[in-house]
Order: structure tokens, then sequence, then C-alpha cells
């Protein structure tokens, strides 16, 4: 299983993701740990807004952690097979733990277009 995570600053969890081009990736190791394995650092035209084709980077995730991101997102990505899996928390190293552990992240805020 591969878990990403938005983050436009490779720090923190950020939000819109249907405008992020920036991700990383996380793996679990054979010692049964999460660890960062990987990053995404797309052009412009690869946010998943303005993507038009059919094979995309994300496409090797099998859920992603965000910030914020509307129920078109959610829906475009259900379609890729990748679940979404909003959050207001900002660590992502600790985000992903908690997920893969079962353990439920904090709810994320409202999201607004506009």
């Amino acid at each position: 299983m591969k878990i990403g995570v938005t983050s436009q600053n490779f720090r923190t969890i950020t939000g819109h993701a249907g405008k992020t081009r920036r991700f990383l990736v996380f793996s679990e190791n054979p010692d049964g740990q999460w660890e960062e394995t990987g990053r995404l650092d797309l052009p412009k035209e690869m946010s998943m807004h303005e993507f038009r084709g059919d094979v995309h980077p994300v496409d090797e995730l099998d859920v992603l952690i965000t910030a914020s991101c509307g129920a078109g997102f959610k829906r475009k990505l259900a379609a890729r097979g990748i679940d979404v899996i909003t959050t207001s928390e900002s660590d992502p190293v600790d985000a992903v733990n908690r997920f893969s552990r079962g353990i439920k992240l904090a709810p994320a805020e409202p999201h607004h277009h506009g």
C-alpha cells in the first residue's frame, strides 16, 4: 500500500488538493514502519484540476491524505481507486502512522471554493 500526502512545502499537510502539485509518498518497510519513499513535484498542468489525460502519477497511491478538497476531487480519485482522507492534522508522518493503525484523524476544516 502507498499513502500520499498533499504537501506544497514538503513539510506539512496542505489543502486545495485539486490544485496541489507536490505530494509526499509513504510506504511500509519490511519492519512494518511507514517511511517517506518518494515525492511528486509536478508541473501546473499535472495538478488534478488541470489534468485531462488517462494515467497520472498519483495513480500509484492507494490513499491520499489532504487538508482540504472538494466533492468532485474525491469522486475523481475514487474513480481512480484512491481513497481520500481529509484532516486538520498538519504533520504528514504522524497522520500516516495514525491512519495506518486505524486511528481516526482529526476532521478537516470545511472546504470552500472562491
